[in-house]
């Protein structure tokens, strides 16, 4: 293999869209074909994901589209904010046809961000959840940390409306930076937020934050509204625009509506 690719090396991207995919194996745990992969090209190479759209299971309620498409859009809108949230992604042809391309993070040692853990035993400076008792009846807190990466992915995943924000889908990257994986079930146009990361309800949404949003709201009316028409429906993408327009408005983390369960389940 050649010299590691991080997410935000300007080269992962091209290699991406045009390295030669070798199949590795598959990830098993995923309810949709997931494949590990190694993408090479101009004397790089690295470790990626591969969801063939031929493997996608129907969703009744995601009839629209691909799970590949709404993979890219996620990660356009999380471009568009500059946080990088979301590892390189593309659209593209591979050994059993397009997909899905992601450059993998392997966050295999390095720390969790979210966890399940006993009332005493909650890590300094994390916010909790919510309450529950694991399978032996003992009282647990769901809990997650709580950093300027973390409020930004929270931010994210109520812009893409995220429906699916597990624990495990959140990883510590080599370079630190907080990254969101999984967003195939996300930009749908009615309120289907589910996620783990509820510990900043009801707190103010940061300045720096409040002048990402304006931009974002800004480019949605132009090359990004264009840009993401191009995989989900112009309905999910003027809901997109009401879901920025709330957040400007409220300028506070959101709390759930009740019309829809709050927490994804199982929650990892």
């Amino acid at each position: 293999m050649g010299p590691a690719v991080l997410p935000t090396d300007p080269a992962a991207l091209p290699l991406l869209h045009h390295g030669r995919i070798d199949l590795a194996g598959r990830l098993v745990e995923a309810s949709n074909v997931t494949l590990l992969c190694t993408v090479h090209g101009d004397g790089l190479s690295a470790e990626c994901v591969y969801k063939p759209i031929r493997g996608e299971r129907p969703l009744w309620d995601f009839p629209e589209g691909t799970l590949a498409d709404r993979e890219v859009a996620s990660w356009l809108l999380s471009e568009a904010t500059g946080w990088s949230l979301v590892p390189p992604t593309v659209l593209r042809s591979g050994p059993l046809g397009p997909g899905m391309v992601q450059l993998w993070i392997d966050a295999e040692d390095k720390p969790k961000l979210v966890d399940v853990v006993a009332l005493d035993a909650v890590p300094r400076g994390w916010r909790t959840v919510l309450r529950a008792h694991d399978r032996y009846g003992n009282p647990v807190l769901l809990a997650h940390a709580d950093s300027e990466g973390m409020r930004q992915l929270a931010v994210l995943d109520v812009l893409i409306n995220n429906a699916d924000r597990k624990g495990g889908h959140v990883l510590a990257g080599a370079d630190s930076a907080v990254y969101g994986v999984d967003h195939g079930i996300c930009l749908h146009h009615e309120d289907k937020l589910r996620t783990v990361l509820w510990g900043f309800l009801g707190q103010p949404l940061p300045a720096a934050v409040l002048e990402v949003l304006r931009r974002v709201r800004s480019r949605l009316d132009g090359a990004l509204g264009v840009a993401l028409t191009e995989h989900v429906t112009p309905a999910e993408v003027w809901a997109v625009r009401e879901r920025t327009d709330r957040l400007l408005a409220t300028e506070r983390f959101p709390a759930p509506t009740g019309n829809w369960p709050a927490i994804p389940w199982p929650a990892f």
